[in-house]
Parts: C-alpha cells; structure tokens; sequence
C-alpha cells in the first residue's frame, strides 16, 4: 500500500533529516515508527500525504507516486491524527467528525449520519458527546474525536502522529486498547510515529526503529526485542527488553501444563485418587460443559462414601485468560490474584490447560530462542532451564 523508494529529505541549511529509505507497509499492515526527537520519523511519515516534499526518491501509494496527486485531493483520501487533535473550537463534535466528509462533498444528512457511526464507534455516545463542543471534553475524549475524524470518510491509509502523547497513561493505555479493537475491525494501513517504545510494540505489527535519519531496524516487535540488529537498537528499546517481550509473546499449546481434571458431579472419592495417582494437591474442576469452573484441593477431603460430590467441595477460580493472549497479561494476572497457576481457555471458553510461572518463564525463553535460531517457537525445547535446543524431528 505505501512504498518508499530511496527517500531522502535535505533542508536548505544541509540538515538531514531522512537519508535513503527504503520502506514497504502491506495493506492492513500498522507500522510503528519509533526512535529520538529528531530522527526523521515524523519527517517520513508527512512526506506520504505531502505536507514534506522528498529531496531524492519516491514515495507510492498504492502503486502511485504520490507526487502525481494533487496534494489537496491525497490529503483527503488519508486520515491524519496528530498529538494536538486539531479540532475545530466553534463546531460541534458531530460537525468535526464529519469534515472530511462535507469537503469531499457529501449531503449534510449522510456525513451527520457516518460521524455518528463512527463517535459511537470509538466510545463516544453522539446522543450524550454529539452537541458539545471540544472545551467541554476530557483530552482522552477529543483524542478520541481526532480519531473519528480521520476515520469518517473511510481512508485506506491512516497517518498517526504521537496521538496519545498528550493524555496521562492511564488513558493512554485505554486508547490504546480502543484502537487495538478498531484496527482488529477496519483493518487500515497505518504509520504510528511514537518516541515510546513500549507503545510501539503494543501496537505496531512491525516496528522501524529510527537512528539518525535511517532505519536501523525494520521488524516485527518481537524479533526487535528478541535479536536487536546492532548496539544501537540494543540500547535503544533497554536492557529491559525482555520484561517488554512479555507484553508481545502470546500463550500458545504448548506454553500449557495439565494438572488432573475432574468435574462437578465426580465422586470426590474418585477425585482424590485422580490427584494422589499424579501427586498432585489439587485439580481443575469442570462443569458438564467442559467448561471452568474452578478447582478442589486435595487436603480438604480424603475421600470415603461421606465425602459427597466434587460441588461440595470445589472453589470458583477467578484467574484465567483465552489462548493466544499476551505473557504480560498471564504474569500480571498471577500478580493480582496471587495464583500459581492461570487457567488458560479457547474462544467458546473450554478449558485447555494452565499456565504456572514456571511454564511462563520457559516459553518466555523458547519465544526469545526461536527468533534467534530462526526457527518456529514449537521446536523450540529445553534439556534444563540453562540449555535451550531445537527439538529433534
């Protein structure tokens, strides 16, 4: 979708601020532009909807040199948000949503109409938000109205400027989740430029790391965080780069350890031998649904025909998570339950094993392991926790 070939942008008084880049985003693709003040990611990204004109090289879009278009009609076709919203101060929040719109020359009642879809669309009521003005809202709210704004005349590409930079990180953390979920649902080709790299690898399905005017790495986050190119890169996403891969690293099958399994209407006779035969204290009980319920342990009945049904004596187990989601979400998740264990689910919620914080560290280290050997995370196996090997065939 967007395409740049040996860009370059020199200023008059000889500054550099992009030298040769050469950069492709797929279409859908949410590319994350990261590094220090001043190293040319915000310069690279203007040159898309030419707000910057490239001294040497190209930039395409879809297809298309960007320098063909005229600049009025491009900007139209690209959603732009940037740190300090830009909102209009004498028009309604409806009205600022549906600019765009109303300039590419859409009827007054269909523009109303598509900004209200799309207010809705990231939290924002149009029956409660629609009739206030920017000063009557929070800055995650007018964050939230860039957003829409750049969304309404539905662009195939979204250019993102620092936009939650200004917002405290409690809201920075929900925005970011918001446009998780609509990114997971419209699909756009987006350029992020950030200085935080922990937000760059949150969002960006690859991350170009910046050094002075160029690229140094162009990846995927994990690979960033795994197999930094150089020393710069190294330095540049902390020598905490493991504790961030959490947060990129999902839960797969094979993460999973399974402990005995019994179910509500079991014996509990039959449930104490279960967990003495794995030697195990205690056992995930399931509903008839196969679906969680919680878990018994093993010193609270020692079977016998008085011991009843596993019901009698099964705890509701609040600490799970689906399959697929991040490490740093498990470890936080033991953290604020004190658990030893997260239950770990399918998406219609039946049960598939557990994650220990042993099990989480290891595949913590067969995430880092299989970028390094470039191989798949599955063949990945450990001798010991010190010797990490490819799983023979």
């Amino acid at each position: 979708m967007l395409r740049f070939e040996q860009v370059s942008k020199r200023y008059a008084d000889g500054t550099v601020a992009v030298d040769d880049l050469n950069l492709d985003v797929a279409e859908g693709e949410l590319v994350t532009l990261v590094g220090p003040s001043g190293c040319g990611k915000t310069t690279t990204m203007r040159m898309v909807n030419r707000l910057e004109e490239p001294t040497a090289g190209r930039v395409l879009f879809d297809g298309r040199d960007v320098a063909e278009y005229d600049p009025v009609r491009l900007r139209r076709r690209i959603g732009y948000v940037i740190q300090q919203v830009g909102l209009f101060p004498h028009r309604t929040v409806l009205d600022n949503t549906a600019t765009v719109p109303h300039l590419l020359g859409w009827r007054r009642p269909k523009a109303r109409q598509r900004a209200a879809e799309l207010l809705d669309l990231v939290g924002l009521d149009p029956a409660v938000y629609g009739d206030r003005y920017p000063d009557q809202l929070s800055g995650g709210q007018r964050q939230r109205v860039g957003v829409a704004r750049a969304l309404a005349a539905d662009p195939p590409v979204l250019l993102m400027d620092e936009p939650f930079g200004a917002v405290d990180p409690v809201v920075r953390e929900r925005l970011q989740n918001e446009f998780l979920r609509l990114q997971a649902e419209m699909r756009k080709t987006v350029l992020f430029v950030t200085h935080d790299i922990e937000e760059a690898v949150r969002l960006g399905d690859r991350i170009a790391v910046y050094g002075q005017g160029r690229v140094e790495q162009f990846d995927s986050p994990a690979a960033v965080l795994g197999a930094p190119a150089n020393d710069y890169v190294a330095s540049f996403v902390g020598s905490d780069r493991g504790l961030k891969r959490l947060s990129v690293t999902p839960v797969e099958k094979g993460d999973l350890e399974q402990p005995p399994v019994v179910h509500l209407a079991d014996p509990m006779e039959r449930a104490v031998a279960r967990m003495r035969a794995d030697g195990a204290r205690w056992a995930v009980v399931l509903d008839e649904n196969e679906r969680l319920h919680g878990w018994v342990p093993a010193h609270e009945a020692r079977g016998g025909e008085d011991a009843g049904r596993v019901a009698r004596h099964a705890r509701r187990m609040e600490a799970w998570l689906p399959l697929g989601a991040s490490l740093k979400k498990a470890f936080s998740m033991m953290l604020q339950y004190d658990a030893g264990w997260i239950a770990v689910l399918d998406e219609e919620d039946r049960f598939l094993g557990v994650l220990t914080p042993g099990s989480l560290h290891e595949a913590l280290r067969r995430s880092i392991d299989a970028d390094a050997q470039d191989v798949p995370r599955a063949e990945v196996a450990f001798d010991t926790a010190e010797a990490p090997r490819v799983a023979a065939d």
